[in-house]
């Protein structure tokens, strides 16, 4: 599996574009002058009408930057869902605002701390007057959340799962931004207190949509992580040359030696696992599912022992503030977690594959 030459070039082009702009500073940029809010959005609704090797290509300069810019929330959640909805006047609507980055979209999904379809309890009642319905219940780990203005959220209605659009300024919704551990990574709690939504596609429908939001949310996720632990694995190759015990650079010793190799064998399977993800997408195969989950639980736990391996091998600087290693660190620890543990998604392709425990 290789990307194409043409791939390589939007590497090139987003890793530029991170270099010339830090932080959030980077969104307009990235969204105006390289499209990467609409890669993959089709054209039909402004979008540049790519695939998952796009998305991965720029989600892994992301993470190798740990940039706080909106894109997982709103290029790959929101897009996702929308397009999964099959509600055409909502796409139609919302999709070409989403490509250009003019606006900001995030789906809120999750209830305590799980992001399986089958553990959300906000409920929908129809509303007066009719068409409209109101929802209750509390959202956590809202991507982008506090700042959104297209919010999606995922409710239980008579029918079954379905997903709603409502408006940021509406009477009974209220947003209040977290403070996660990892700050790179904006989060927030919303509550509905009876606030109103349009339901978006067919009533009942919200399982599949979900299902598919969340092999695309882990197959770009995995994207972000091997990005970030390449960076991590460079970082900490660099000190090992530069820093001098016992007059020598400490990557000549042996035991560091070892350990900077078996870091490097866990980033090129994180590295494998994430394209292998990103292939099957664009080419559905009937293993995409087995492909998403295993891609997140595998470059989740490389992430965190090479983000822990780089700490180590710096010493006492590593665990200092002035340092990026801390920030790796967080990352590492709270992407494991979205959208559902290592050890979950390892469930997930066992129950995939009709294995039990202990078979």
């Amino acid at each position: 599996m290789r990307l194409t030459d043409e791939q390589e070039e939007l590497r090139g082009a987003v890793r530029a574009m991170l270099t010339r702009h830090r932080g959030a500073a980077a969104w307009q940029p990235l969204t105006e002058q390289i499209g990467a809010a609409g890669l993959a959005v089709p054209e039909r609704y402004g979008g540049a009408g790519c695939g998952a090797r796009e998305v991965h290509v720029v989600m892994e300069e992301l993470g190798r930057e740990l940039s706080p810019v909106p894109y997982l929330g709103s290029a790959v959640l929101t897009v996702r869902a929308l397009l999964a909805s099959g509600d055409e006047s909502a796409c139609a609507r919302l999709l070409p605002g989403l490509a250009e980055g003019r606006t900001i979209g995030t789906l809120a999904w999750a209830e305590a701390g799980s992001w399986e379809p089958s553990a959300v309890r906000t409920e929908a009642t129809r509303g007066s007057p009719a068409g409209t319905w109101r929802l209750t219940g509390t959202k956590t780990h809202v991507l982008d959340g506090a700042d959104a203005e297209v919010l999606l959220v995922a409710a239980r209605t008579p029918a079954g799962l379905a997903l709603f659009q409502v408006e940021p300024g509406t009477a009974g919704l209220h947003r209040t931004a977290e403070v996660p551990m990892d700050t790179t990574r904006p989060l927030a709690r919303i509550v509905l207190d009876g606030a109103e939504g349009r339901l978006l596609g067919t009533d009942g429908d919200g399982e599949r949509v979900l299902g598919h939001v969340l092999d695309a949310a882990c197959t770009a996720l995995a994207a972000e992580q091997t990005g970030a632990a390449e960076r991590c694995l460079e970082i900490t190759l660099a000190h090992a040359r530069d820093r001098v015990q016992f007059g020598r650079p400490i990557g000549s010793f042996q035991a560091v030696k070892h350990r900077l190799a078996d870091a490097y064998v866990l980033v090129e399977s994180a590295r494998s696992a994430a394209l292998g993800a990103a292939f099957a997408a664009d080419e559905d195969a009937p293993g995409y599912t087995r492909c998403a989950a295993g891609a997140k639980s595998v470059c989740s736990e490389a992430l965190s022992a090479v983000a822990a391996e780089m700490i180590q091998l710096h010493g006492g600087i590593g665990i200092t503030w002035e340092h990026d290693a801390h920030r790796y660190f967080k990352r590492a620890h709270g992407s494991s977690l979205l959208f559902g543990s290592p050890t979950h998604h390892r469930t997930r392709v066992s129950t995939a594959l009709g294995l039990t425990p202990g078979s």
